[in-house]
Parts: structure tokens; C-alpha cells; sequence
């Protein structure tokens, strides 16, 4: 899964995406904070590989993005929007091939602007970026070809508080950029950032009006932060493998960005810093059980807008939620089996 499968409705109900064989489920809340329902299909009865990208607009509407193949043997990606946890998701529809036809080409991102526009990424069969977005009144774009070349592993993509949409991928020494330089317009190619990057570990978070962070592991094993347009900093060491969790949040009245990430002993480690301010210095500080191997962690926040954290496994299906407590730092209640 690539992007924020863990989200917050319209309706203040928490729900988490995960994928079985060949289809996308959603796990919701009831009622905000309260029990859970049991995993329900999302898409309609059309078979998907397993690979899914989740992006969410301001209007708390959820975007499913993943690839499908015809009853004729045509490959080609997919498209969904899920209105609320609890209501039943558009079905997929087709979004083509983004280099009209081939084989999967990999995992793709979403990123949805201020008017509440998808934007699909993905590598194409040349290891370049293409992009799909949605209309204004309706309808897609064509699939556009971003250039770049070498893409290893999935893209990452935000929207920034500006409302442009960007993207991010590892390639080998180093990292491409794409900026929109407006809403609404073409995702162009940056100047690339050289630094040494281990794939599958990027992640994206708006932290300013200018700005937006990506955290990535470096090959000495620690999380870095870049904006573009600044240097790269080491912000601390990574507490497992993978990408980090990230979001902003007010702890004691500051604005700050919180991290998660497994940790090598199987829990989740948790470190929070002032946002953009990396120099203040961070640690990490574990909690929970020790999850199985292949979990994956995801931060929200709930109804009362209170950090939640979620750790997910894929090939058990076991999720467990903490939120934080209404008391000064970050103190969390006990991690329980939803």
C-alpha cells in the first residue's frame, strides 16, 4: 500500500484500506471512537491486483488507485472514490494503460488537489513518471509523460498547502522532484536532489505554505529530511526498515512533525520534533507489543483530533490502534486488537 491508508471521514469515523488477494477492503468505525466493523469490499466485485495507492482530498473523500486485468487479458489501472467509511465506494473505473498498453508497471501514488482532483502517478514501462489527472468539470486528462528516468520503487505524492500537487521517487544517487507550478497544471521535472537513498522509504508531509518534506532513509541507515531547495539533514537513526509515518500535530502548543516507524525489536517507536526545525533534534521512544514482520504504520487523527496511531499487518489482517492521551506530551493509551 503506498499513501495514507489510514483516514479520518467526513464524518469523523476512522477507516484503514488493506488488500487481500484480489480485492480492496475497508475496516471502519461505527461511530467516531467507537467499535469497528468487519472488513467489507470496496469497488464493486472486479478483481485488482495487489497493489493499492490511497490519496485523500481536503473534502475528506478517499481516492483508490490500483491496476486491473480484463476478462479480454488487458492490464490497466483503476480508479475509486470512497465517499465515507461506512457508505459503499464508487466502482472501479478504468483509467487506460500509462503507456497505452503493457504489463503493471508498479505501485502508483495519488495525490488529490484543492478542487478535489485525483492525480494518479506511476512508473512507466521506460522507468520514467506518467501522470493522470482528473478534470475540472469531470472526466481525466490524458496520461501525461513527466520524463525522468531510472525510477526505482514506488513515487510518493503530496498536495502542499499552496495546492500544488508534487511528486517524489528514488532513483540510483539520488532523488527526482515534479512541482506543479500552478493548480491544475502539469507536474514539471526539478532539479534532482544527489544523495544516496534506499528505495521504498520515502514519504512525503506538507510542513509550511512553501514548503513540503520528504523523509528518506540514507544508505548509513538514518532518516533524512529535504525541502527543495535546502540541503538534506539527518534528522536521527531509522528504527527499522521502510518508510516512516509522519504528521503534524500540537504537542504542549507547538507545532510539530510526529514520526513512527517499526522499529527493529517489532514495536512501534515514536519521535516528534518542531516542524522544519530539525536541528531541535529528536528520539525515538517505543510502545506497544511487538507486531509480526510484515506490519506497516499509519498516523491520523480522530474526531477530536487526537493522534492516532495504527499498526497493520497485511498477511494477518491484525490491526491495533492507540490514541494519544489529553495530557501534556505525547502520552498513549494502551494499544488494543480492533
Amino acid at each position: 500500500m503506498n499513501g495514507d491508508w489510514l483516514i479520518r471521514g467526513r464524518d469523523g469515523r476512522l477507516g484503514v484500506y488493506l488488500m487481500s488477494d484480489d480485492a480492496v477492503l475497508c475496516r471502519a468505525e461505527r461511530t467516531p471512537g467507537g467499535p469497528w466493523e468487519a472488513p467489507r469490499r470496496v469497488g464493486g466485485d472486479q478483481k485488482v491486483h495487489p497493489a493499492l495507492a490511497v490519496g485523500q482530498g481536503a473534502d475528506g473523500y478517499a481516492h483508490l488507485a490500483s491496476w486491473w486485468t480484463t476478462l479480454k487479458g488487458v492490464t490497466g489501472m483503476v480508479h475509486s472514490v470512497h465517499f465515507r467509511p461506512l457508505l459503499a465506494a464508487l466502482d472501479w473505473a478504468p483509467l487506460g494503460h500509462p503507456d497505452k498498453k503493457g504489463d503493471r508497471t508498479g505501485t502508483p501514488a495519488v495525490a488529490v488537489d484543492t478542487q478535489g482532483r485525483a492525480h494518479v502517478f506511476v512508473r512507466g514501462i521506460g522507468t520514467g513518471l506518467r501522470m493522470i489527472a482528473q478534470k475540472e468539470k469531470g472526466g481525466w486528462d490524458p496520461w501525461r509523460d513527466l520524463k525522468g528516468q531510472g525510477l526505482e520503487g514506488a513515487p510518493v505524492a503530496v498536495t502542499g498547502e499552496s495546492g500544488c500537487v508534487q511528486a517524489y521517487a528514488a532513483v540510483s544517487g539520488g532523488i527526482l522532484h515534479w512541482r506543479q507550478e500552478a493548480p491544475g497544471t502539469q507536474p514539471v521535472l526539478q532539479e534532482p536532489l544527489k544523495a544516496p537513498v534506499r528505495t521504498g522509504t520515502l514519504r512525503a508531509l506538507a510542513t509550511s505554505p512553501e514548503h513540503t518534506t520528504l523523509f528518506y532513509t540514507d544508505d548509513s541507515g538514518d532518516v533524512c529530511a529535504w525541502r527543495p531547495g535546502t540541503e538534506p539533514v539527518s534528522v536521527l537513526a531509522a528504527a527499522g526498515p521502510g518508510p516512516v509515518a509522519a504528521i503534524r500535530t500540537e504537542l504542549d502548543g507547538h507545532d510539530c512533525t510526529l514520526l513512527a516507524q517499526r522499529s527493529a525489536s517489532g514495536r512501534v517507536a515514536f519521535a516528534a520534533y518542531p516542524t522544519e526545525r530539525e536541528s531541535a533534534g529528536a528520539w525515538w521512544a517505543e510502545s506497544g507489543p511487538q507486531l509480526p514482520a510484515d506490519a506497516v504504520v499509519a498516523l491520523a487523527k480522530d474526531h477530536e483530533d487526537r493522534v492516532v496511531a495504527a499498526a497493520l499487518s497485511p498477511s494477518t489482517g491484525l490491526l491495533q490502534l492507540t490514541r494519544r492521551k489529553d495530557e501534556p506530551g505525547l502520552a498513549l493509551m494502551a494499544w488494543r486488537t480492533v
